[in-house]
């Protein structure tokens, strides 16, 4: 009988106890509804490039002479950058140079001999009409006009063969004009100047390596133009257009941002990761910086100031409605909002809440409406 007793009174005991843990108020956290700026952010990652990004290399083969420049020199258009050995092509210029010299000299010849045979023809001529009256007259045979009838024919046959001499001399002469300014051109191709303005990333050769034509030698880019090329998922497609603005921020000074502008859109998704690339022109660099390092973007693509906010996080789903649970009397009671922009982390509220309102974030589990808080 002593043994009913006792287990009557800790079942009594342990009703009791789960009476006061079902009334005991829930532990939660109170967030004042105050004014803030709301950001809504475009999020994505990728590499710093130059817009315009070039390799520079000889047009002919030959052994490197000189390197006027290294990784990291700042370069202008027309400076040189790159001498090749010019000994052998030099020697093939003076050779041409005097093979046109010959040529013209030749050209000079033949339009003599042209001139000489052309007053040659009109003597004979002369000479042919001179007899050709003579003997209307019976003053002159036959003969003599048949002799002054030939010698124009010869003159004319040698006119001609002084006209030909002159035009193969003369296609000679522009032949040989076409090999000096050939090898002129290829003498001029022995230094490399820079195509404009910009940076020495990369050096590829050294003094004394032989190049092929195409040959890279150096890689020089254009620092007035460089950007952020970013991967963003195809989701956020059409929240992004040119001219947003956007912060930037590099792996190497991960406390600092920098500012940026969305210069282009990508107009291919890459079909693995389903994202497509965000070209964001950066308008501040770091100290250092290199072509290549890997940088964060975010672009700001919604905004809204001085509105009412809460942090993100505190708007939950009931019913298919948005709401929070507001602070009333050591109650929760929940309230239904009106939503606006998202930022990553606020929102905004448009209506249903009051500036100073304290909306609450449950601590050791979810709220329901009416139950009794203990806010610290």
């Amino acid at each position: 009988m002593v043994k009913r007793i006792v287990f009557v009174v800790v079942l009594l005991g342990a009703a009791g106890a789960g009476v006061w843990l079902a009334t005991r108020p829930a532990p939660a956290r109170a967030h004042l509804v105050a004014r803030r700026d709301v950001v809504a952010l475009v999020m994505g990652t990728g590499t710093l490039e130059a817009r315009t990004e070039v390799t520079i290399a000889s047009k002919i083969a030959g052994r490197v002479a000189a390197l006027t420049v290294d990784q990291g020199d700042t370069v202008q258009a027309g400076m040189t950058l790159l001498e090749l050995d010019d000994a052998d092509i030099r020697r093939q210029v003076e050779v041409a140079v005097a093979n046109h010299s010959a040529e013209a000299a030749a050209v000079a010849r033949a339009q003599a001999d042209s001139t000489k045979a052309g007053v040659i023809l009109a003597a004979a001529r002369r000479e042919h009409d001179r007899v050709l009256g003579l003997l209307g007259r019976s003053m002159v045979s036959q003969s003599d006009a048949d002799r002054a009838f030939d010698e124009v024919h010869v003159a004319t046959a040698g006119l001609e063969v002084a006209r030909s001499a002159l035009l193969e001399a003369q296609r000679r002469k522009e032949a040989s004009e076409r090999s000096r300014e050939f090898q002129q051109a290829r003498l001029a191709e022995t230094v490399v100047r820079a195509p404009f303005d910009g940076l020495v990333v990369r050096r590829h050769r050294e003094v004394g390596d032989v190049l092929a034509p195409g040959s890279a030698v150096l890689t020089l880019v254009v620092t007035r133009e460089l950007w952020v090329r970013a991967w963003v998922d195809e989701t956020e497609m059409a929240r992004l257009s040119e001219g947003q603005t956007a912060r930037v921020l590099f792996r190497s000074v991960p406390d600092q941002t920098f500012t940026g502008v969305v210069a282009r859109l990508g107009k291919e998704v890459d079909r693995e990761s389903r994202e497509f690339i965000v070209d964001v022109a950066v308008q501040e660099l770091p100290e250092n910086w290199a072509i290549g390092q890997r940088a964060e973007v975010y672009i700001e693509v919604e905004r809204a100031d001085t509105v009412l906010a809460l942090p993100v996080g505190l708007v939950h789903q009931q019913n298919g409605r948005s709401g929070v649970f507001v602070l009333v009397e050591g109650r929760a009671q929940w309230t239904e909002v009106d939503l606006g922009v998202r930022g990553q982390d606020a929102q905004e509220i448009i209506s249903g809440l009051a500036e100073g309102a304290e909306v609450l974030e449950p601590s050791g589990g979810p709220l329901s409406d009416g139950q009794a808080v203990a806010v610290p």
